[in-house]
């Protein structure tokens, strides 16, 4: 899928993940979990990196407990960013209010659980954040929460998304998945990459992935 990837996740910085569907960007995500295999080169985790990974599925999420129990585990405050927050408070910027956050997990849409999945992680100790699309069927004060978590947030964050404006607001670097296995690794925003690349590669427009050929 890609050649050549050489990277260090910049520290507290916030690397938005860019490319077209089928580039191998949730496949990067799966090697950083463990759940892929590194064909050839090396790939290390640091020993002291705690990861909080939102993924397209939410398999992090428990069914059968409700918002409120999945969120605070039934203490009134919860610890965010090393602050002591009022846990109802916390999950209503999520767009859970009142009797929404008894509702058992089970019954929520895809945009709920998208809400509940970012707001466990953002509560998470960790110190690198894997956001895999999260900015898919929220509002926008889901969407501020999101924004403002990631300011505050001391580690390090990587986002993919498609969202364009998006990662302009939040990213402090861009790997961008660019098509026959090159993946450009650029420090600025998005739109510091977009005149970066007209400039190496020209005004080129998007095409479909094309992978090499695995034998000739």
């Amino acid at each position: 899928m890609f050649d050549n990837l050489d990277f260090v996740l910049p520290k507290n910085g916030i690397v938005g993940v860019i490319g077209p569907n089928g580039a191998g960007k949730t496949t990067l995500f799966r090697m950083i979990m463990g759940k892929e295999r590194v064909d050839k080169g090396s790939f290390e985790v640091g020993e002291t990196v705690k990861i909080a990974y939102v993924d397209q599925t939410h398999e992090a999420i428990d069914p059968e407990k409700s918002i409120f129990q999945v969120i605070a585990d039934g203490q009134e405050t919860i610890k965010v960013g090393g602050r002591e927050l009022n846990a109802r408070a916390y999950i209503s910027r999520f767009n859970f209010a009142g009797g929404d956050q008894e509702k058992k997990c089970k019954v929520l849409s895809g945009g709920e659980r998208n809400r509940l999945h970012l707001a466990m992680t953002l509560k998470e100790e960790a110190n690198v954040l894997l956001l895999d699309e999260p900015t898919n069927d929220i509002d926008v004060n889901t969407l501020r929460a999101l924004e403002e978590g990631l300011d505050d947030f001391a580690g390090c964050a990587v986002v993919i998304s498609h969202d364009r404006w998006f990662l302009d607001r939040i990213a402090t670097h861009i790997l961008a998945f660019e098509g026959d296995s090159g993946v450009y690794f650029f420090e600025g925003s998005f739109s510091e990459y977009e005149e970066n690349k007209k400039r190496r590669l020209g005004d080129v427009t998007p095409k479909r992935i094309r992978y090499r050929k695995l034998m000739e």
